[in-house]
C-alpha cells in the first residue's frame, strides 16, 4: 500500500509500506494491505511504517483503496 505522511510544512514520507502502526486516540492500531476504508484521529506517539519509525504530535489518518494518508501536526 502507498503511505504519505504530511505536516503543514512538508511531506515527511511518501512510499510503499506493508504494515503501518498508528497511535490512535483509543490505542494503537495497524493498517495492512486491503484494509477497509477508515478515518481516525491520532494522538501523540510513534508511527511505524515497516521498520521506519516517526514520532508524531497527533493528527488524522485516512485509509482508502490501499492508500494511507497521515496528516500529522508535527513529526520528528
Amino acid at each position: 500500500m502507498y503511505l504519505e505522511i504530511i505536516t503543514p510544512d512538508r511531506k515527511v514520507f511518501a512510499g510503499e509500506a506493508s504494515v503501518v502502526t498508528l497511535p490512535g486516540v483509543d490505542g494503537s492500531f495497524q493498517i495492512l494491505n486491503d484494509h477497509a476504508a477508515i478515518v481516525s484521529t491520532l494522538q501523540k506517539g510513534e508511527l511505524v511504517a515497516d521498520k521506519q519509525a516517526f514520532q508524531i504530535e497527533g493528527g488524522v489518518v485516512e485509509v482508502l483503496n490501499n492508500k494511507v494518508l497521515v496528516l500529522a501536526e508535527g513529526v520528528q
